[in-house]
């Protein structure tokens, strides 16, 4: 596969996790305003400015892992990453289960550390791309918690 198809390849997975996401993702919602939040919960408006920088950079240091020789486990690994990402918001937003998505987050934040690891050796820049997703799944499952601990 031409390096170039492999990025645009690796840039679609996080385009559609962030499409999916939004459809799913309902903030205006009745049981999510009613929600108690922690106090250190991020003005709304930071969760759009963080995910965008996240997924340009997601799309980018797959695309670079890939065409670098990252392989097919590094393949499956960011597939199922994005499948992990994706369906975050409709177990919160959608079915309403604080405590499933917190686990399935903490699952998430497990695969995003483990993309970091093989990334290195490939592309150190990659691989520093990828850390701010990992402290921010880390981050998002600790405010999952905290929610569903207060409701």
């Amino acid at each position: 596969m031409s390096t170039r198809r492999t990025r645009l390849l690796a840039a679609a997975g996080p385009v559609a996790a962030a499409a999916l996401g939004g459809l799913a993702t309902d903030p205006d919602s009745r049981w999510f305003r009613e929600l108690e939040k922690p106090d250190w919960y991020p003005p709304p408006q930071a969760f759009g400015v963080v995910w965008t920088a996240l997924y340009s950079g997601i799309a980018w240091a797959g695309g670079e892992v890939l065409a670098g020789g990252g392989g097919p486990s590094f393949a499956r690994a960011y597939t199922a990453n994005l499948a992990l990402n994706t369906a975050w918001t409709p177990v919160f937003f959608k079915a309403h289960r604080p405590w499933a998505a917190a686990g399935e987050s903490a699952v998430l934040t497990t695969s995003t550390l483990d993309h970091v690891r093989p990334a290195w050796p490939v592309s150190r820049a990659a691989a520093l791309v990828l850390a701010p997703y990992a402290a921010w799944t880390a981050f998002a499952t600790a405010l999952t918690v905290a929610i569903a601990r207060r409701n």
